[in-house]
């Protein structure tokens, strides 16, 4: 069964799973939205074997990524998550969670939902590209630029243009699976 090149060269299950399973799928769930927003941003200077490695640690520590609950996370929680083998231990980026879950709600207040706002920077509906090897996959893009920006500018931390671009290949609102790989059409007849 023919993957995408990075799965390819890195073959871990939890990987191979990631990509089969969930990788480009586009989402509109508020609460996994979320979820992928964090780790991407968890993901900043790491691997995404890494953040994979460590997806449950997370979900426990952060309440499911129960974005209500942690807005109100205090100094002792932070204090607490800098002890969690579980996850990245970087307290600007334990942070960063907290005041995006903060930011995260008030889009979800204004929008009716992150869903809602976040797809409106691709009108609603994937991007389908026709990437034929991984070294023609951009990091960023004028649309992650411009994601990066409109976040940033609400406050948002970690966010910069590739993490929005590896963000949107997460929740599908991008189709960069390449050409040659079993999941491309399957995301692209969803």
């Amino acid at each position: 069964m023919q993957r995408c090149d990075w799965v390819n060269s890195n073959p871990l299950a939890l990987e191979t799973k990631h990509h089969d399973k969930e990788w480009g799928v586009p989402v509109h769930d508020d609460r996994l939205l979320f979820e992928m927003l964090i780790l991407e941003s968890a993901q900043s200077g790491l691997s995404w074997a890494t953040i994979l490695k460590k997806r449950k640690g997370y979900l426990d520590a952060f309440d499911n990524f129960d974005a209500r609950k942690i807005a109100k996370y205090t100094d002792k929680k932070i204090e607490l998550l800098l002890q969690n083998k579980g996850i990245v231990r970087h307290k600007l980026k334990i942070i960063a969670t907290i005041e995006n879950a903060r930011k995260f709600l008030g889009i979800q207040k204004e929008y009716g939902s992150f869903d809602t706002y976040i797809w409106s920077f691709v009108d609603g509906k994937p991007v389908k590209n026709s990437w034929h090897k991984l070294s023609d996959v951009p990091t960023s893009t004028p649309t992650s630029e411009m994601m990066s920006k409109a976040l940033k500018k609400r406050g948002f931390k970690f966010v910069g243009p590739t993490t929005c671009y590896a963000y949107m290949q997460a929740v599908g609102m991008v189709n960069d699976h390449l050409v040659s790989c079993f999941r491309y059409p399957e995301i692209d007849s969803l």
